[in-house]
């Protein structure tokens, strides 16, 4: 009988509008929830932090956006660095995204993770879990 090894389990990696979904219990919380309840496989760029961060501190106030980044930081954060950035920026203009969504797709892929977004600037990009607003 051969022993094989366990493979690891799969990367993921949420975008910050899955975050925002799911923080705020929104309709596409329960497409989310998969990735973002396992966080020993779960990345999260610093990118994701900031946005996160900014948007419920504008909608609500500090004390609930700090709660929610210190959620987000029981995955492995993963920092932007000279290599990630010169990546993001190639992935950026292959396929016409954002700076974030290209440090997001960067760090996806460095990774071999799955990303996870409901952001329509990803759909039909290999490597993307897309829910769009019309599946709710």
């Amino acid at each position: 009988m051969t022993v094989r090894a366990k493979k690891a389990p799969r990367l993921n990696l949420v975008d910050s509008c899955g975050w925002l979904e799911y923080f705020a219990d929104a309709p596409g919380a329960s497409f989310f929830a998969p990735a973002l309840e396992e966080p020993a496989s779960l990345l999260v760029p610093t990118i994701c932090l900031l946005e996160v961060f900014k948007r419920i501190v504008r909608q609500r106030d500090e004390e609930a956006a700090l709660t929610a980044t210190t959620a987000m930081r029981q995955g492995k954060v993963v920092d932007l660095d000279a290599s990630l950035a010169l990546e993001a920026a190639r992935l950026g203009l292959a396929h016409s995204l954002p700076l974030a969504d290209s440090v997001i797709l960067a760090t996806a892929q460095a990774h071999d993770a799955l990303l996870w977004t409901s952001d329509a600037d990803f759909a039909g990009i290999a490597g993307v879990r897309f829910f769009g607003k019309r599946n709710v």
